[in-house]
């Protein structure tokens, strides 16, 4: 990745976001696009990728987000570095163990997505909102899925806690909608990230076939869409759950 950084959206200039998972799948390509539209990027994750671990606009933190207290360090000390934090990006995410009946479900697996899914997410957002409220501004957008939306068969885990996802931004974007800062999720139909490669190929085709574009989405579609959500051209919209899925979910 060049150091250069493009101006094709000005208002994320020296802008500061903080992206968990931010190291791999669709956090990587989040990550990427707003370091090249001028965003001070603090990357949240067990591991740095290896594209963007020598860029200036780039700030890793090694953290496990499932625990509440590092996590919370670990925000304090971007807000140290930067004295400011105008976005937080929840991309980090786990399927867990998947093409199973609720019944033969493993309960350690299901609180274990759930920690990671919703609760990381939840440890986040709380520790990043006090600092938003200093400035009165902010975007959060917690990545959640389709899945939370409808359902997929086969991944209890996943599409509940993604469901829990989508409720707790209509709650928080309801909470500060007076602060200047807004709330979202995005809920993508199955895109192709080193996620999705591991799960076994009927459950990818399952969740494919359902797609009337009858593909994966793309990391670019992705990054794009986030990029609005989060910029401050996206003032009037909170609490909502965008859409990403070739026409899956038409409400």
């Amino acid at each position: 990745m060049s150091n250069k950084i493009s101006n094709d959206h000005p208002d994320f200039n020296n802008q500061v976001a903080i992206i968990t998972g931010g190291s791999s799948g669709l956090g990587l390509a989040i990550s990427k696009a707003l370091i090249h539209s001028g965003a001070y990027v603090a990357i949240l994750d067990l591991n740095i990728h290896p594209d963007i671990q020598n860029h200036s606009h780039v700030f890793f933190q090694a953290v496990d987000i499932t625990q509440e207290d590092k996590l919370q360090e670990a925000i304090n000390i971007v807000w140290e570095k930067f004295g400011r934090i105008d976005i937080l990006v929840n991309s980090a995410g786990v399927t867990g163990i998947t093409n199973l009946k609720s019944h033969e479900t493993s309960t350690e697996n299901i609180r274990k997505v759930f920690e990671v899914n919703f609760m990381g997410s939840y440890f986040a957002s709380k520790h990043a909102l006090p600092h938003m409220l200093k400035n009165n501004y902010g975007r959060i957008l917690h990545i959640a899925s389709i899945a939370g939306k409808e359902g997929n068969a086969g991944m209890l885990a996943y599409s509940s806690s993604k469901a829990a996802v989508i409720g707790m931004a209509k709650v928080q974007g309801k909470e500060y909608a007076e602060t200047g800062i807004t709330v979202n999720a995005l809920a993508p139909a199955v895109v192709q990230t080193p996620m999705v490669d591991m799960m076994p190929a009927e459950q990818v085709r399952y969740m494919t076939d359902k797609i009337p574009m009858k593909r994966c989405g793309t990391l670019e579609e992705i990054a794009n869409i986030v990029l609005y959500i989060v910029s401050p051209k996206n003032s009037f919209t909170t609490g909502f759950t965008f859409d990403l899925s070739g026409g899956r979910a038409t409400y």
